[in-house]
This record gives C-alpha cells, sequence and structure tokens, in this order.
C-alpha cells in the first residue's frame, strides 16, 4: 500500500451497549502511512493513555522512531468519533502479498522482532466499537485483503475478546496459531515475598555468593538510568555488550546496523522523555557488565532487552542485573505487571518471575472465500518450516 493511496471511509454502527440501551453512532475510518503521523501524536498520546490494554510499542515515542527501519510499507487503520471527535483506535497494519510464496495477500498487525506485542489501541470508553469500525473498514475496502493476521496478542486480554465479541456479530471465521505463555511478573499484594518465593534457597545462596565473589575482584554498583540523556549514554553500553556476545559474533547486534542502533536510541530516549524508559546497568569495576531496557506504559512495563558480558557468565551477570531490575519493579507502586517479552520457557527469566502471559496469533476471514482455508494449511506449514530452522541455528551457534 503506497502513500499515494489513502483511503477514507465513512461508516454508520448501531451499538447495543448492554447498559444503555442502543445508540448510533458516527466513526470516521482512514488509512494513513506510519510514517506521516507525527502531526497526530496529541491525539494518539491521548489515546494511549485512555487505551484499554496498554501497548507501548504502539505509542508515538517508539512507533515513529520504529517507522522508517521496521514499518515503511506498514499504515494504521484510525478510527475517530465524531462527537466529541477523538481518536478511539490505531490499527498499525501492511499489507503482505506473498507470505506464502503464492499470491495470497493478507493484512497483518504490525509486528518486528523488535516490538512483540500487536495489542492494537483502543479507547477503554469505545473499545467494541472501535474494533467493529476497524473490521468493516477492512472488510468494506476493496483496496484490502480480506484476510487478516493479528499477531502477539494477549488471549485472555479486554481487546482480544472485543475481537471476539465482533467475530461473533459478524458470523466470521478464523483460526489461532502460536499459543504460548510467556514469563510474566504480576506480583498482586505479594512484593514483599516475591523473590523469597521464586527462588530456591539453594539458588539464592549460589547468587549470593557469586555476587559476593564479583564483589571480591571489584566494586560492583547497580544504576539505573532515567533521564532521556542518561538514558541515550546508558544504551550505548547495551550496544557494546551485545556486540561483544554471540550476536556481535553473528552479526545480528544493533551496533552492528546503524539505523536499528539508531532506532533504538531514539525511542528509548523519546519514551523516557516522558518517563516511561529505563536503563538498568551492573556495573563491575567501572565497567558495565549487563544492561536492561524496561519499557512503560500506565501501570504496565515491558523488560525489552538485556545483553550481559559473556566472558563474566560464571557471575551470572544477566541474572543478577534481572534481580536488580526485578527489585527495582517490586519497589514501584506505578508498575503492576512487567512483561518479560521473552520466548517461551525461557531458560532464566522463566525461574524467576512465576506468573505468564498467554500469546496468541489471530488469522481471520473477513469476507467468504478469500482463501481462508488455503491460508490456515499455509500459515501452519510456514510456522513448522520456521520452527525447524530456529532449531538448526541454535544447535549451530550452541
Amino acid at each position: 500500500m503506497t502513500t499515494e493511496r489513502r483511503t477514507q471511509v465513512e461508516t454508520q454502527q448501531r451499538r447495543d451497549t448492554n447498559v444503555h440501551g442502543t445508540i448510533e453512532s458516527l466513526f470516521r475510518v482512514e488509512w494513513r502511512p506510519l510514517v506521516e503521523l507525527a502531526a497526530l501524536v496529541p491525539e494518539w498520546s491521548a489515546l494511549a493513555e485512555r487505551a484499554l490494554e496498554p501497548n507501548v510499542f504502539y505509542e508515538p515515542a517508539f512507533a515513529l522512531a520504529a517507522a522508517p527501519v521496521l514499518g515503511a510499507d506498514a499504515g494504521a487503520v484510525l478510527v475517530w468519533s465524531a462527537e466529541p471527535r477523538r481518536l478511539v483506535g490505531f490499527f498499525p497494519c501492511r499489507v503482505e502479498t506473498r507470505r506464502y510464496g503464492i499470491r495470497l495477500p493478507l493484512l497483518a498487525g504490525w509486528t518486528h522482532p523488535y516490538g512483540p506485542l500487536g495489542t492494537p489501541l483502543v479507547d477503554r470508553d469505545a473499545a467494541d466499537e472501535a474494533v467493529a469500525a476497524f473490521l468493516n473498514h477492512v472488510a468494506d475496502d476493496p483496496g484490502l485483503p480480506k484476510l487478516l493476521l493479528m499477531s502477539y496478542m494477549v488471549e485472555d486480554g479486554p481487546v482480544c475478546a472485543a475481537f471476539a465479541r465482533a467475530l461473533v456479530q459478524r458470523d466470521a471465521r478464523e483460526a489461532r496459531f502460536g499459543r504460548h505463555r510467556r514469563a510474566l511478573l504480576a506480583p498482586g499484594d505479594q512484593r514483599a515475598d516475591y523473590m523469597n518465593a521464586a527462588l530456591t534457597r539453594k539458588r539464592s545462596k549460589k547468587l549470593a555468593r557469586q555476587r559476593r565473589r564479583l564483589a571480591e575482584a571489584g566494586e560492583v554498583a547497580a544504576t539505573l538510568a532515567s533521564d532521556p540523556n542518561d538514558v541515550a549514554r546508558a544504551m550505548e553500553d547495551f550496544f557494546a555488550i551485545e556486540a561483544r556476545g554471540w550476536k556481535g559474533a553473528a552479526g545480528t547486534a544493533a551496533a552492528q546496523m546503524p539505523a536499528i542502533r539508531q532506532f533504538m536510541i531514539d525511542a528509548a530516549a523519546g519514551l523516557a522523555r516522558d518517563g516511561q524508559a529505563r536503563v538498568a546497568r551492573l556495573v563491575h569495576d567501572g565497567h558495565a557488565i549487563a544492561a536492561g531496557v524496561l519499557l512503560q506504559s500506565g501501570a504496565g512495563a515491558w523488560f525489552w532487552k538485556i545483553a550481559y558480558d559473556e566472558t563474566a557468565a560464571r557471575a551470572s551477570p544477566g541474572v543478577q542485573l534481572t534481580l536488580d531490575l526485578t527489585d527495582t519493579i517490586l519497589r514501584d507502586p506505578g508498575i503492576a505487571w512487567c512483561d518479560s517479552c521473552a520466548t517461551p520457557d525461557h531458560a532464566m527469566i522463566d525461574r524467576l518471575w512465576r506468573e505468564r502471559r498467554p500469546m496468541v496469533d489471530r488469522l481471520i476471514a473477513l469476507a467468504p472465500g478469500f482463501g481462508f482455508m488455503v491460508a490456515c494449511r499455509l500459515e501452519g506449514m510456514r510456522r513448522g518450516m520456521i520452527q525447524v530452522a530456529r532449531r538448526a541455528r541454535e544447535i549451530v551457534r550452541r
């Protein structure tokens, strides 16, 4: 989809609120390229504050930094309410014409390796209307595919539930892929004793012993950068540590990709200006040996990135940093939960954070035909081949 092809579709919908009865609402729905959304930052930021589910990766500071590098071909379906006029839905997507090697186009929610959450931003006071307006727009616009893939959604979250209600109302077909559970820190009222319950006595003693031995070889300090300039400087430590490890050897470290490196700095510093980004570092003898990036939106947080010095592996610097950051989160009453952003069954974080967040990808057919069954079969095959390739890569790396 190009910048020149911009569509604006006005739809009228009737809503049954179950509380106030049936009322009539008017919504304006449009598609815009992501790279052109800077002018809408005030309305976009206001929606993020009212979002039914937060998603820091879809907030302006992050998304606008990522768009030129990871979303040049992406756009967003924007849903506006008429009275009062405000943005009530932000659905970033891209058209994939040959995802399966054949011409079977689909509209995919915008996710990427640096944005592992595809929950759209919808106004908590108009969630059902916003989701319905989005689906109607995609179904009615002749220029958009009628197959929709929404990846990395929180399966038990309220936005997923709003989609479920809208799909039942439309009698639409869907299939679910990629179900997994990733580590989540959600302490509830157990903040004070959380880590005592998470670690066995044996492991707690081992980690304490490693910390002491590290301190014997040089001063150990845990730092937390939150000022935008400090965050930008701390990101340099992150890049340096990552480049010295296996990612550097594989040529996939952020420091080796200038555009990715700049995007990460811009995103972290931009979020830090609103108090939404911090960088934790574990410093040994004056040098950072581990660094982790924490992002926040509302009461939610994301442990976005971590890197550690592999030459200090005997001291478990990545685990030590995670313990420090976990303590920071547990002491912060403004954070109710933190998503690990980790792969399923992660060897480190799954042993520290006890809660789990169920994730799912939803393949949706918004019109009869359009290859839904073919897409389901091909999507399953594609994922199977990706898993084989990942296992092979892990074997080679080890």
